[in-house]
């Protein structure tokens, strides 16, 4: 019984370290972690689209600035109406494409952005 005690010690032990291990891995040499990304990483349509937001516009889509309401559950839950989200503009796409800047409180000041280049499905916070 002992045995087996110390056994699963040494798995927990080992599974941890690799857990550990993956973080440090997945971090960019910058620093950011999986779920984030630096200003400088973005696209330039991105950094444009996030020029426009904090300048309180223009922006070329109707549906800029308009309430995102988090179904995917994948931001920090808020109240309703807390975030808004813009179109980042695609190259050689004909409609709006997949990729959106979502912006968290005021979008000009908060400082809380997020980046999405799959149509929701995945979000990296962006860190300046």
């Amino acid at each position: 019984m002992l045995a087996v005690l110390a056994v699963g010690v040494a798995l927990i032990a080992t599974l941890g370290a690799l857990v550990v291990s993956r973080e440090t891995a997945a971090r960019d040499p910058r620093g950011s972690a999986p779920n984030e990304i630096q200003l400088l990483e973005l696209p330039r349509e991105a950094r444009e689209t996030l020029a426009s937001i904090r300048a309180g516009g223009p922006f070329p889509y109707r549906k800029d600035g308009t309430t995102f309401q988090n179904r995917e559950r994948l931001l920090p839950p808020q109240a309703r109406g807390y975030y808004t989200e813009y179109t980042v503009r695609t190259p050689g796409s004909r409609d709006r494409g997949a990729r959106r800047i979502v912006a968290g409180g005021d979008p000009r000041t908060s400082g809380e952005y997020w980046y999405t280049e799959d149509h929701y499905r995945s979000f990296r916070r962006i860190r300046e």
